[in-house]
């Protein structure tokens, strides 16, 4: 068991962290360098605008799939048409819904025809979530973490093809890329249903309302919560492309930096998948056990993240020119608020999860509630006069804002206490990497420094234990021998 829980773990990371990012940060950042700022900007706003309201077809019931077939695998037969059913019911919902946010904020003609599109982009997405949501609970990870990247790699494939043909070096077109995602999504759509028939007996699809009514308030509480953080996470880009006067353009500037935010969240979504089950198993036995294993992770994930960080934010323009052609300078001010965004974004990794394993989804709801206020009446006031920077020091506030009450709070509710000597040794690393970017110029030579003395520091003042994180791992791999 130990052999299979390790190889299944590795090759999830293998696959999500070599083909994901290179998606993002080569197949799409390409793309905008072809089709310019302003028309990407204009696909990156849609794009969320689709994202924002994509809740209403999950309304939690993939969470709710994953703990029911991982308790009761025979439940599958049972429940997968009558969940299919309602999910296409929840979609209809979603489109009408979307549509008619998309003409009230002012879409039209050629704009509502690519959002039209990106919708329907988001029910091949569904299904083929609802599917991974079997497969992880039925614990076919193999098929899970192949199926989780096929999409992508399908992008690599068939986009890279066009992009590196002589005949579209200048005339690639943004719907064009729209269209290969359509395609992408709908084989790995298909091809996630063919095998999904193989597992499960598909019997028929039926709208059983008990079942439905049931699913849906047994996972209100947790859509609600991811709800309410897409909406102060990704309805900057609609607001700036809509109120700002050059507004596509803008929200082109503004993608470029949030492109390297996405590459790094997938890194930390890692973290939250693997910390997730771990905390819910101990915070069962008791809230003191937890202590180890929440020290261990956040100073590998805090620590790590500060150093990143710090070293991105010291070299924006270089890190900027290694992936774009242009808009260099728009988009630095941008990428640096992001960038410190993320770092607390990495603290809401830690005691986010660590509340979300506790079932505190309730204080949860209130905090991410009080961030949407916060992030879209700082962004009603600012991205309007300053564009992509206004909306990333909005991004910045809202989420150090959710960090530092999810940290406070989780404090309060499970009971730990801060180290005075750990906190000062990130402080004193912050610091010194600081104080290197200071004195020495913006360049890829202070980047690999940067990173690779943080990273020194960080094994030198035993923030990150190797010892530490082996026996997280042999812990981890016990709990799943036990089960």
């Amino acid at each position: 068991m130990q052999g299979n829980f390790l190889t299944h773990l590795f090759l999830s990371l293998f696959l999500n962290l070599l083909i994901k990012p290179f998606s993002l940060l080569y197949i799409d950042a390409e793309v905008q360098n072809r089709v310019g700022a302003h028309d990407y900007g204009l696909y990156f706003s849609l794009l969320n605008l689709s994202v924002l309201f994509n809740i209403l077809i999950d309304l939690g019931i993939n969470n709710y799939t994953i703990r029911t077939m991982a308790r009761d695998p025979d439940l599958a037969t049972k429940h997968v048409g009558r969940i299919i059913s309602l999910r296409l019911l929840l979609f209809v919902i979603y489109t009408v819904f979307t549509i008619l946010v998309g003409l009230l904020i002012g879409y039209r003609g050629f704009e509502l025809i690519m959002l039209s599109i990106l919708i329907l982009n988001q029910l091949f997405v569904m299904f083929i979530a609802y599917a991974r949501s079997y497969f992880s609970g039925l614990h076919y990870f193999k098929t899970d973490a192949v199926i989780s990247v096929l999409d992508r790699f399908l992008l690599i494939i068939l986009c890279g093809l066009l992009l590196l043909h002589p005949f579209f070096d200048n005339d690639f077109q943004i719907e064009w890329y729209v269209l290969i995602q359509t395609i992408c999504y709908l084989i790995t759509a298909m091809v996630s249903f063919i095998v999904l028939s193989k597992m499960v007996d598909i019997k028929g699809f039926n709208l059983d309302k008990t079942f439905s009514v049931s699913a849906i308030k047994e996972s209100f509480p947790y859509a609600m919560l991811i709800l309410l953080m897409i909406i102060y996470t990704r309805s900057d880009s609609v607001i700036l492309e809509r109120l700002h006067g050059n507004g596509s353009f803008e929200a082109g500037v503004y993608a470029q930096g949030f492109r390297l935010l996405d590459a790094l969240y997938m890194f930390g979504m890692v973290f939250v998948m693997l910390l997730f089950p771990m905390f819910s198993r101990i915070l069962k036995k008791s809230t003191k056990e937890i202590i180890p294993l929440l020290q261990t992770s956040g100073n590998l994930l805090i620590g790590g993240c500060s150093v990143l960080v710090v070293a991105l934010c010291f070299n924006a323009e270089s890190v900027l020119g290694w992936i774009y052609d242009s808009n260099i300078q728009e988009s630095k001010n941008s990428f640096i608020w992001l960038m410190l965004g993320f770092l607390a974004i990495s603290v809401n990794f830690i005691f986010g999860t660590l509340l979300s394993a506790n079932g505190n989804f309730k204080v949860l709801n209130i905090i991410s509630g009080i961030a949407v206020i916060i992030n879209l009446g700082l962004n009603f006031m600012l991205a309007p006069t300053y564009g992509a920077k206004g909306a990333g020091i909005v991004f910045f506030i809202t989420q150090s804002f959710v960090s530092i009450f999810q940290l406070f709070i989780a404090k309060r509710i499970i009971g730990f206490d801060f180290i005075p000597s750990s906190v000062f040794k990130h402080v004193f690393v912050i610091a010194l990497l600081c104080l290197l970017g200071l004195v020495l110029a913006d360049s890829f030579i202070l980047f690999a420094f940067q990173i690779i003395l943080g990273s020194f520091l960080l094994i030198l003042l035993k923030i990150i234990n190797p010892r530490e994180i082996k026996d997280s791992f042999l812990a981890k791999k016990e709990t799943i021998s036990n089960n």
